[in-house]
């Protein structure tokens, strides 16, 4: 197979260009000789001729603009190539592939792509995959997520080597209860004025953890009378005054139920820490960097508004 010497094809699209060997060489800032020697050797590395003579200059033959032809294919696909080398030092492009739990997607995630994409400059493009909040650190140690959203209480230790941590946010957790609840309108609501209450939680997922040590914290085990993970599901049975709930604020604003009221409470005010992880090392990636700042400003945002 033919060996394509890019630094002599671009003497030879010089030559053609500026039509003198002296000229092209000016433009090369070589000296004729050197032109001359190189157009030479690419003569015998393609086994063509390249050059004639045409009085006391030289003209390209028919077989150097054939090779210059598919050349400028070559130099063209470089250029593009060069300029998306450029962009992804800018975090300009790549794919940024984010695993997040539920609730993190619409209040953080989707806000983040939206910031991106509000930008002057063009950004990574983000692909989002769900996962529990326990799964992404398997996500992420395996690949198949480059980015992970996930809760402190299931994050590796900070001494792990594998990961980055990046804390995010603490995301307030309300109580979820009925509208005509005695104590919906009660005021300075504590946690532990609800130690008798039916209580509404998964049996084994993360929020069953997060509900209990909450609970206990404010000094009580809650009474499980339903066990349900999905808040859409949690929020059916509130409405139906089935029992209560404690609700991360990121997941009670979008679709709330007219029938139930969410307190804030007035002490004893849980929250669970939203952090966000990558690889080792893979928080240099600009791409990767672009996607982190976003969050963070989405979660800066939040909790301002929270």
């Amino acid at each position: 197979m033919t060996e394509w010497d890019l630094k002599k094809l671009r003497i030879l699209r010089t030559l053609r260009d500026r039509g003198t060997v002296t000229a092209a060489a000016e433009a090369l800032l070589m000296t004729p000789s050197a032109v001359s020697q190189q157009l030479s050797n690419l003569t015998r590395q393609l086994g063509v001729p390249l050059l004639e003579a045409q009085g006391r200059r030289v003209r390209l033959t028919d077989a150097a603009h054939l090779v210059l032809r598919h050349a400028e294919e070559v130099f063209a696909q470089l250029e593009r190539a060069d300029a998306e080398l450029t962009g992804y030092l800018r975090g300009e492009a790549g794919h940024v592939r984010v695993g997040a739990f539920s609730t993190a997607v619409p209040a953080l995630v989707v806000p983040a792509v939206r910031l991106l994409g509000a930008e002057d400059r063009p950004g990574p493009r983000v692909r989002v995959r769900e996962a529990e909040a326990g799964r992404a650190y398997e996500l992420l140690a395996a690949g198949d997520v480059d980015l992970a959203l996930s809760l402190a209480a299931h994050a590796p230790t900070a001494r792990d080597p594998r990961f980055t941590l990046l804390p995010l946010l603490a995301d307030p957790l309300d109580v979820a209860l009925p509208a005509d609840h005695r104590l919906a309108r009660a005021p300075g609501l504590r946690l532990a004025d609800l130690a008798r209450e039916p209580w509404i939680f998964g049996g084994s997922d993360p929020w069953s953890e997060i509900t209990r040590a909450a609970c206990e914290a404010a000094g009580f085990v809650p009474e499980q009378a339903h066990s349900a993970s999905g808040w859409t599901a949690i929020l059916a049975l509130v409405e139906a005054g089935m029992g209560i709930a404690l609700v991360p604020r990121m997941a009670s604003a979008p679709g709330r139920p007219g029938g139930v009221a969410m307190r804030v409470l007035a002490a004893d005010r849980p929250h669970r820490h939203v952090v966000a992880a990558v690889r080792q090392g893979a928080e240099q990636r600009p791409a990767v960097a672009r996607v982190l700042e976003a969050l963070q400003r989405v979660a800066g945002t939040f909790v301002k508004r929270s």
